[in-house]
């Protein structure tokens, strides 16, 4: 019969044995040990300099001193001396100073957590799962690394969403102060989106692009044609706006019929450019002219043009074309001149377009 127990080899009292308390006294002090053993520290390779009573190490790995040979035990303080325990396996830990939770397999300490988590309901990290957010994650940052061919992976790393149906949502969701301030992704159909909005109710398409032709729309771009539907008679020898009061688009509204000017809504580079046709008053020896004008005073360089041979009546014509950057509210308008002698800029066929570029 052996003198200790199987799994905790605690110290039977014998038949006839003197002296049983002390026996039975140091199965307790075994016992106190190691029930709900929780260690301050699994790291250390010697004994602490100054220790308390029921103080409890994991011995780390090439330990010295008292606790040589002790490798991977638990080293028990108490009644003044280390008392060695070796481990078994299934024994757990609570390790204090990591908060982590270990359990010994029968050749070292292991972390509780699986290998693998299958199928869980809820998922938290750094904060509280629920049903709306089933995975949620509080940290301040987050890192996808590929598994290198040296690892055993190919070095690629994918990270795949999938919907249902074209119809249905699939993206981002980016916010600020938990107000939604940009989309990005599938969301109605299968083409790609990229929209915005200020208040997370009202969204503009900054960004589409056609899933099935890979053709890019951008719905907010500024951008204009304009175009009049009369003769605009211009004098001689004065550079006067010409008067266009239609549109073919008109994005954003940044062109006003009423007072024949785009506006920039924005910073940027802007393309700019007019046609002006030649129309006859009393002469074909009007000498036409054209050019933008930058907040009503400025004429933008390179957009100035001149025709000065014969004039043929709705068939001589000049084009513009320039590209200017423009600041938020600065004004550009067509204006025509003629020397020489006087005519009319032909309806229909003169016009004044634009669009922001960069």
């Amino acid at each position: 019969m052996s003198d200790t127990t199987t799994k905790l080899l605690l110290p039977y009292i014998l038949a006839a044995q003197a002296q049983k308390h002390v026996t039975h006294n140091e199965a307790l002090r075994i016992l106190d040990g190691l029930v709900q053993l929780s260690v301050i520290d699994r790291n250390l390779t010697a004994p602490p300099g100054s220790p308390t009573d029921g103080d409890r190490y994991i011995v780390g790995s090439g330990a010295t001193g008292d606790w040589a040979g002790w490798d991977l035990n638990v080293a028990l303080w108490t009644d003044g001396a280390w008392l060695r325990l070796p481990p078994r396996t299934g024994w757990s830990a609570w390790v204090e100073d990591e908060g982590l939770l270990l359990v010994y397999d029968g050749a070292g300490w292991i972390g509780t957590t699986p290998a693998a988590l299958q199928n869980m309901a809820l998922l938290g990290l750094g904060t509280t799962a629920d049903a709306s957010n089933p995975f949620s994650a509080k940290l301040n940052s987050a890192l996808w690394t590929a598994k290198t061919a040296a690892e055993g992976g190919t070095g690629d790393l994918f990270y795949t969403m999938n919907k249902e149906a074209a119809g249905d949502d699939l993206g981002l969701t980016l916010q600020s102060g938990f107000v939604t301030k940009a989309l990005v992704g599938l969301f109605g159909s299968d083409s790609f989106r990229l929209a915005v909005s200020a208040d997370g109710s009202t969204f503009f398409d900054g960004l589409i692009v056609d899933n099935t032709t890979g053709i890019v729309e951008q719905p907010q771009l500024p951008r204009f044609k304009a175009w009049t539907n009369y003769d605009n008679y211009v004098g001689v020898g004065a550079w006067t706006k010409i008067g266009l009061n239609n549109t073919d688009y008109n994005d954003q509204g940044a062109f006003d019929a009423g007072t024949s000017l785009f506006t920039a809504p924005v910073d940027g580079t802007y393309l700019l450019g007019a046609t002006l046709l030649y129309k006859i008053n009393a002469s074909a020896t009007a000498r036409m002219r054209g050019r933008l004008v930058l907040n009503g005073a400025t004429e933008i360089r390179g957009s100035f043009g001149e025709i000065s041979a014969t004039h043929v009546t709705l068939a001589t014509a000049i084009w513009l074309q320039t590209i200017v950057p423009l600041t938020a509210g600065d004004t550009v308008e067509l204006q025509g001149y003629f020397r020489v002698a006087d005519g009319y800029f032909a309806a229909d066929h003169t016009s004044f377009w634009g669009c922001k570029v960069g």
